[in-house]
């Protein structure tokens, strides 16, 4: 059920033009351009009498982003760009409207033959962010939120967290988004639709991105036509769209999500550069015509501005805990409220505790999985001797390789757990350590294996790899600890390595699931 939000400061208001000021902001902005020239020219939207979408709140709705007004998130401008002053939590919703889910679609898009994207922001989300600016940490923390998400919505009971924009705005959104993640404070929120993201794009020059798998798929009726080649592309706003629609592999909207991570990273790392400052009029225009916040020019471009000082590894884009639904056949993501618990503790500074859950510490418990890029055999066996040296009994290669090209590995906190992910990257030596959900689903730690890996791991060149001896990978109390044999005395690796849980016991997860499939539901609450 819904909380109560009982304070009630300051209504944000829009920031008031005078001629004098933007003066000077402006040649203020001359003298910064060169270090953020993303942020400093943001400056420029500031003269518009309108700089966003923003809509008027009601009554009901102010409440839900006025829990901190009596804090600013910013410094103001005066002859400096605006800092962020605190930790901040911004709600980004993408939205995908349709002729068919409007009544009153625009006139020019009636009688098309098709169902049209319609400009609009009020309908189904289908991308929901949680973003944690934190000046403290340095640190820029997003959380996917997938739109398949079984929670409690106001108004409709259990259902789909796509919902709320569409029932309530983002009032209600960002209030269902808060109680699902036991009281996570949200301060502002962004809205965005397709169209909008596509146009900012093209706008930033398009996105290098490293596309998995051969992308194909046609749907005549929204005129919906997807076909990208596998391997490194250049992307322009149109191809990028098709990369984030995409959701046509085993994963489904899953892998949406971890493609949608995947273009994020690459936005920040190309677009908050200086050499974007030539595009920077198209770039305001889309802002100017196409964003919905309630977020001031000031506060835009603090954050802007963090953004583009936060270096690599302090990027950390994490999924909502949780599990694909096989009862019901709706198609549900069923969340795991007590790793909700951890991640929203470490990663968002909610301090208080529902569950108390603390995820098993130790190597044996921590579920690794290997993506090799180098396609070479002997590394590869080299870091399985290496993991099974440090105490890495659960292990497993996956047998498709990764194909991208990585000068570095990667090892990757599927879940947000830094800590073994760290303790991995201390055993090995090598690598770069990222929080994001782009590994596989089912570990804990995904390892992608980069070209760095051969400096270390290959033998010496007057050696044959024939007669360099090869370690076993697991040793033997390892093996026994998880339940079988990792490797054969050949030194091969045993494709029998897939269970990924010890002992074979449940994980947290199912057995919540467990626990919730063995409740009655109230005969109120409809599955759709």
């Amino acid at each position: 059920m819904s909380k109560s939000f009982s304070t009630s400061p300051k209504v944000l208001k829009p920031p008031v033009s005078h001629r004098r000021k933007w003066l000077w902001l402006l040649l203020s902005l001359i003298g910064v351009a060169s270090v953020s020239a993303s942020a400093g020219a943001l400056l420029a939207v500031t003269i518009a009498g309108t700089p966003f979408m923003h809509r008027a709140f009601t009554g009901t709705s102010k409440p839900v982003f006025e829990f901190n007004h009596d804090e600013p998130i910013s410094t103001g401008m005066n002859f400096r760009l605006p800092k962020l002053t605190r930790p901040v939590n911004i709600l980004v919703l993408g939205t995908k409207i349709l002729t068919s889910d409007v009544v009153d679609p625009p006139e020019e898009l009636r009688d098309q033959g098709y169902h049209a994207l319609v400009n609009r922001l009020d309908g189904l989300t289908d991308t929901m962010l949680l973003v944690r600016f934190n000046p403290q940490t340095h640190q820029v923390a997003v959380l996917s939120l997938p739109r398949d998400t079984r929670t409690w919505v106001e108004g409709a009971g259990l259902t789909k967290l796509n919902e709320a924009n569409l029932l309530g705005g983002p009032a209600l959104t960002a209030r269902s988004v808060s109680e699902l993640l036991g009281g996570v404070s949200i301060d502002r929120y962004i809205r965005i639709n397709v169209q909008g993201v596509e146009k900012l794009i093209d706008a930033l020059g398009g996105v290098t991105v490293y596309v998995p798998q051969d992308m194909k798929y046609q749907d005549d009726s929204q005129h919906l036509y997807i076909n990208l080649k596998k391997g490194e592309q250049h992307l322009n706003g149109e191809q990028a769209m098709q990369f984030l629609r995409f959701r046509y592999d085993e994963y489904g909207d899953i892998g949406r999500v971890q493609r949608q991570q995947m273009l994020m990273r690459e936005l920040m790392e190309q677009a908050l550069q200086p050499s974007t400052l030539p595009r920077l009029p198209q770039i305001l225009s889309v802002i100017q015509s196409n964003l919905d916040t309630n977020l001031s020019v000031e506060e835009l471009v603090a954050l802007v501005g963090f953004a583009a000082q936060t270096d690599r590894p302090n990027a950390q884009m994490l999924m909502l805990p949780g599990g694909f639904d096989s009862e019901t056949g709706a198609g549900y993501w069923l969340p795991s409220h007590s790793e909700i618990d951890i991640m929203v503790q470490q990663y968002f500074g909610h301090t208080q505790a529902t569950y108390g859950y603390e995820l098993p510490s130790g190597a044996a418990y921590v579920r690794v999985v290997v993506q090799d890029s180098t396609g070479d055999a002997y590394a590869l066996q080299k870091l399985m001797n290496l993991l099974g040296n440090a105490g890495y009994g659960n292990v497993y290669v996956e047998d498709k390789s990764w194909e991208q090209d990585l000068p570095d590995t990667r090892i990757i906190a599927q879940h947000g757990d830094i800590r073994n992910a760290e303790a991995i990257h201390k055993a090995l030596g090598f690598g770069e350590v990222l929080v994001e959900s782009t590994g596989n689903l089912e570990s804990d730690i995904t390892i992608r294996l980069g070209q760095d890996a051969l400096q270390i791991l290959h033998p010496p060149a007057d050696i044959p790899d024939a007669e360099y001896p090869i370690e076993s990978p697991v040793p033997e109390a390892a093996a026994i600890e998880s339940g079988h044999e990792s490797v054969d005395p050949s030194g091969a690796i045993d494709p029998a390595i897939d269970d990924l849980s010890p002992d074979n016991a449940p994980t947290v997860w199912e057995t919540e699931q467990l626990e919730v499939l063995s409740e009655e539901l109230p005969s109120s609450v409809q599955l759709d």
